[in-house]
């Protein structure tokens, strides 16, 4: 690992890795991609064997690898954790960073096997936050015995922060991405229930339940359906 806040040399290197995921952060790459570089440029700079970053599943209270720059199948398909459960799962249910300096002496780490076969010795924990909601975990690894630093601590405890910025910016942009389909769908099925309304002397009601059956009976969106029928009514008067 690198030195604390002591080296210039080391803390120069984390500065520019927490611009290069700052930048990324505003970049048009995908969610995935971002959280690849994230790890990438985490475990790089720390100097640690693997670096993960896990989300909590909501529903079933589970913790999953989102992603990771180790190539190891066996820790990437690892089952998913139970919140309390593991280190990570300690971490989310506590809201607090972990450090174990030797997770194959520590009762929590549940992964012996994965830890032995990778050789993996350290560990160090820190919570997601958002909008003071814990969402997920970020992992990093040593490959000899280390002791986490409070300045390795918070660095972490950066990027974790910068990881759930992606995150939520995705969820927004996703959100709004759905809140436009809808409305576009809306408009779309409107004009098509006036076309049918139109030609077949048919109510409001029945028009459109006669897009929706038909959409149901040809494996078609609403929308798909509606915009054909509004393209069909344009291209007759032609």
């Amino acid at each position: 690992m690198p030195a604390g806040a002591g080296n210039d040399s080391s803390s120069r290197e984390i500065v520019n890795a927490l611009l290069k995921i700052s930048e990324a952060i505003t970049s048009d790459l995908y969610l995935d991609d971002i959280l690849k570089l994230i790890v990438n440029v985490t475990a790089e700079t720390l100097g640690s064997k693997i670096c993960s970053l896990m989300l909590l599943d909501p529903g079933k209270q589970e913790l999953t690898i989102k992603a990771t720059q180790s190539i190891s199948k066996e820790y990437i398909n690892k089952n998913p954790l139970k919140v309390g459960e593991g280190i990570a799962g300690k971490v989310v249910l506590e809201n607090e960073p972990l450090a174990v300096e030797n997770i194959l002496e520590c009762e929590n780490y549940k992964f012996k096997d994965i830890a032995v076969k990778e050789g993996l010795v350290s560990m160090l924990s820190v919570p997601l936050h958002l909008k003071n909601k814990v969402i997920g975990a970020l992992n990093i690894y040593t490959s000899s015995p280390h002791k986490f630093t409070d300045y390795e601590i918070s660095i972490l405890s950066t990027v974790a922060d910068q990881a759930a910025i992606v995150i939520e910016n995705y969820r927004l942009v996703v959100e709004t991405q759905v809140i436009k389909e809808e409305l576009q769908t809306r408009k779309s099925v409107e004009k098509a229930k006036g076309v049918i309304m139109k030609e077949l002397s048919i109510s409001e009601d029945e028009a459109f339940k006669k897009i929706q059956k038909f959409a149901m009976d040809n494996r078609k969106t609403m929308r798909e359906v509606a915009d054909a029928i509004v393209l069909s009514n344009a291209m007759k008067k032609i």
